[in-house]
């Protein structure tokens, strides 16, 4: 009995070795697919974040398409989106994201990073805030919740459809001008 379970502890522990060794030598994992049913290229929206230079991320969808702004209501639904930031985007325990307020920013590169990396994380990469609400909380990074960047574009476009600001500011305010000297 004892000679039986020596050889056993010997031969769990050669297959231990074993397979650290294979994955030491074995190159990096691939990024992880789209999900299945996800247009073609599609990828995470973390996946879409680290492969595109900052300032590059374009919705291709518009808020005034309103087969895109279905499908971005259902994966604003989907993703959980409403519990924070209320059914249509008003506002909840979280910001409202229909009015001219955008903390970061509000053009199509900003936001989605933002959704995708949560607030801590976004300021990370260089971004700082523009803009202020009452409920200061952090933005959790979302990028593993929404299936798919295809999925995060729709809800922005939900998003935008929703907004109830300055038209001028849609996109974020423009800049103040410079004080006179």
């Amino acid at each position: 009995m004892v000679f039986g379970c020596l050889t056993f502890l010997a031969v769990s522990t050669v297959s231990a070795d074993q397979s650290a060794a294979m994955q030491s030598s074995a190159p990096a994992a691939a990024p992880a697919a789209a999900p299945a049913g996800a247009p073609a290229g599609a990828m995470t929206p973390v996946q879409r974040v680290n492969t595109t230079p900052k300032g590059e991320l374009k919705n291709p969808y518009k808020d005034d398409d309103a087969a895109a702004v279905a499908a971005g209501s259902k994966a604003y639904f989907r993703a959980g989106c409403n519990g924070c930031h209320g059914g249509n985007g008003g506002g909840g325990m979280c910001p409202p994201l229909t009015n001219d307020t955008w903390v970061y920013g509000g053009d199509d590169d900003t936001l989605f990073r933002l959704v995708a990396l949560g607030s801590d994380e976004l300021q990370t990469k260089g971004y700082t805030r523009k803009g202020h609400e009452n409920v200061v909380g952090p933005m959790p990074p979302m990028g593993a919740i929404v299936a798919t960047d295809d999925d995060l574009w729709h809800i922005l476009a939900f998003v935008r459809s929703n907004y109830h600001g300055a038209p001028e500011c849609k996109f974020g305010c423009p800049p103040d001008p410079p004080e006179p000297k």
